[in-house]
């Protein structure tokens, strides 16, 4: 038990819990805090009351320790979080406030002074410096008082937050999340394994176990798995035929890898596309390489008799294109003999051309490039260029640029911006005595001009290419049209420069007409607005005095495929009658036709005084041209007028002219695959690409996918 002279000491004084008339008097409020209004220091003082009441409350409540008097007692009062003890002298120790430095009395001696004068401090708005920083700022628990002046917010309690170990922690979807998140973001896999990762990971939930390369390539290959179904279901049940195009991949071990890209037109008419499969070829110059690729597809995801066209950017000779028209026919009516190979990618075609047009005019382009580095490079020759150009009143607005050579059409940007500014760079020299390398002549220029000419009908198709989305053969051929007549128009003015580029430009564009004229005009055919007539018009310009010969091959190869569409068996009729808007109406068929679908096929193809739905198509007049249209809606809109027309024109419609992605339309190079992904298994690197394509349609996928099997259902019933 205390004595009580502890008691004594224990128990302050009523003349130390209040403070002097002279400390007070010390209490001198400074000039910058003297603008707090009224309201808020209330505000203030209340929210501190409470907060002091309540923790003095608390510290009641706890019963005092009956143990060791000798020892030192923890401050437990919240006004040290507002003041500390400073020592004087021997005897003297004095409290200051953090927020004003004022001083007041704590201890003399053996004698200790309360804590009530320095609350009121606080509390009471004496320390204005502490009022003016927390004035307008109102702490979380904080309570504010109303108009009443009472209390109207109680503190909130802090929350203690549960142990983590009743967490419940499924380990098999966090990998199955980590998985994902590989496959999304093109993570290396060997990031499970890093420190840094790891560290991370355990941070947030500390039960974490390190995962091994092995563990996280296997969940993706899961991943990939099972999204591959999903997208199974979805190519089971569409109603047309698919096209595929092989785009081409190198890499440093003199491997290939062959993506093969699915196209097809849903059962709402709308194009889609998905990444099937990466091919992992040990000879890519083989005959067999891209045949191989595509039987695997095929076999993988049982598309034999679905296919229709095949696209390609790989030089094959024709042992190889033999192979591949084979396929065309696996389990298929021939599809005129597989002849809808578009076997030159166009804008690998595009690329080709522009880097023949590049190459003969290399040594001015070296001309041109230093001349535009030297302004580029410096601040100070950009300055003297801007200045030339004023006082020699150039009109050009371009701006020049660097070119990538590794994209060819800012090559043709460069040479454009400049040929515009040549006036400038001719008189460089004289107004900048440190632009010491010749600047490119006159004639040179001129040659600039040619090869722009050359440049812009391939840079505007490929730009075509670049910015259009679904299909684009229907009007893509325009393109082609432009560039043939453009060319071929072009006379050599008896320069050998220009003489040299007209032929290489005539002789390529020619061969690339021949290898896909077919498979180009049989798509323009299939939009309303021009039919056969933008057939005719164009080969006269092609071909002159042959045209007939080649629009008599166009008309033959036409009529030849509607009439394979005619003859198709029974149960590919059926499996193409699937669209939902024809779902009632192929039950009411299946039950009036009494059997007698075929006889119909065999009076349409041999009655004499029944014209077919592709005559009755041709020989009606034109859409107008300059409207807008969806070539793709058009026949929707017209399946019940052509039923067998519009399955045509939908797979027709399907076949891409170009294999390359839009941010890929102007490169250069064949594209390579990385070192890290030629180190890791065919397999795997075929589950990393596949799964990040499909997980890009996400629930639009699924939903495609339920649409489809209800389709099916509804066909069955």
């Amino acid at each position: 038990m205390a004595t009580l002279e502890e008691k004594n000491q224990l128990i302050s004084t009523p003349e130390n819990q209040m403070a002097t008339h002279e400390e007070n008097n010390q209490l001198i409020t400074p000039p910058e805090y003297q603008m707090v209004t009224l309201e808020e220091k209330n505000q203030l003082v209340a929210a501190l009351e409470y907060q002091m009441t309540t923790l003095e409350e608390n510290s009641r409540s706890t019963p005092a320790p009956e143990t060791q008097p000798s020892m030192r007692r923890k401050r437990k009062s919240m006004v040290w979080e507002h003041f500390t003890i400073e020592t004087l002298s021997s005897d003297c120790r004095r409290a200051f406030c953090k927020q004003c430095r004022q001083s007041f009395a704590y201890s003399m001696g053996s004698k200790v002074s309360g804590t009530s004068h320095l609350k009121r401090h606080i509390a009471k708005g004496t320390c204005l410096a502490l009022l003016h920083n927390q004035g307008n700022r109102q702490t979380r628990g904080t309570p504010t008082m109303n108009g009443n002046s009472s209390v109207s917010d109680p503190p909130r309690r802090r929350c203690i937050s549960r142990n983590s170990a009743s967490i419940s922690f499924d380990l098999d979807h966090f990998r199955q999340k980590i998985a994902r998140m590989m496959i999304m973001h093109d993570y290396p896999l060997h990031m499970v394994e890093h420190p840094g990762f790891v560290n991370f990971v355990k941070s947030l939930e500390p039960r974490y176990d390190m995962m091994s390369f092995n563990t996280v390539q296997g969940d993706c290959v899961s991943g990939y798995l099972r999204e591959k179904q999903k997208v199974m279901k979805f190519i089971e049940c569409l109603p047309g035929r698919v096209c595929l195009t092989l785009n081409v991949w190198t890499s440093s071990q003199s491997l290939s890898y062959v993506f093969i890209t699915g196209h097809f037109i849903d059962g709402d008419w709308k194009p889609q596309r998905r990444i099937l499969n990466v091919v992992m070829e040990p000879y890519p110059n083989s005959d067999a390489a891209l045949s191989h690729a595509v039987a695997s597809c095929l076999s993988d995801w049982s598309l034999e008799g679905k296919l229709f066209s095949i696209t390609f950017n790989h030089p094959v000779g024709e042992p190889g294109l033999e192979n591949l028209r084979s396929l065309l026919c696996v389990r298929d009516p021939l599809i005129i003999n597989g002849q809808l190979l578009f076997g030159n990618c166009s804008a690998h075609a595009l690329s080709s051309f522009a880097k023949d047009v590049l190459w003969e005019g290399r040594e001015i382009i070296k001309k041109v490039r230093y001349s535009v580095k030297y302004v580029k490079t410096t601040e100070s020759h950009e300055q003297k260029f801007r200045e030339l150009k004023q006082q020699l009143q150039v009109p050009s607005e371009k701006g020049l640029s660097l070119d990538n050579q590794a994209q060819w059409n800012t090559t043709y940007q460069m040479l454009v911006a400049a040929s515009e500014l040549k006036e400038v760079f001719s008189c460089l020299d004289t107004s900048d005595p440190n632009y010491k390398e010749a600047p490119p002549s006159m004639e040179d220029w001129k040659r600039v001009g040619i090869m722009c000419t050359y440049l812009k009908p391939l840079f505007d198709a490929a730009n075509f290419l670049a910015s259009r989305t679904g299909p684009t053969q229907n009007t893509f051929f325009h393109e082609v049209w432009k560039m043939h007549d453009l060319y071929h128009s072009i006379t050599s003015h008896g320069d050998p420069f220009v003489i040299s580029l007209a032929e290489i430009m005539q002789e390529k564009m020619d061969k690339y007409l021949k290898e896909c004229i077919l498979a180009l005009a049989i798509v323009v055919v299939m939009d309303p607005r021009f039919k056969m007539k933008l057939i005719e018009f164009s080969f006269l310009r092609f071909y002159g005095e042959e045209a007939g010969k080649y629009v008599k091959i166009i008309d033959g190869g036409l009529h030849e495929l509607f009439l394979e569409y005619v003859r198709l068996p029974l149960p590919l009729t059926s499996a193409y009658a699937e669209d939902r808007n024809f779902e009632n109406n192929t039950k009411t068929e299946e039950i009036s036709d009494n059997g007698l679908t075929d006889c119909d096929v065999y009076v349409e193809t041999t009655s004499q005084n029944t014209k077919s739905e592709l005559e009755q198509y041709l020989e009606e007049p034109l859409l107008p041209r300059h409207q807008e249209m969806d070539v793709l809606k058009w026949w929707e809109e017209n399946k019940l007028k052509y039923p067998t027309l519009s399955k045509m024109a939908r797979d027709i419609l399907t076949m891409q002219v170009s294999t390359a992605e839009p941010d890929t339309v102007f490169d250069t190079e064949i594209k390579e695959m990385d070192s890290y992904r030629s180190s890791l298994r065919p397999e795997t690197v075929e589950a990393l690409v596949c799964a990040k394509d499909w997980l890009r349609y996400g629930s639009e996928a699924s939903t495609e996918v339920s649409n489809a099997l209800a389709e099916v259902k509804g066909l069955g019933s």
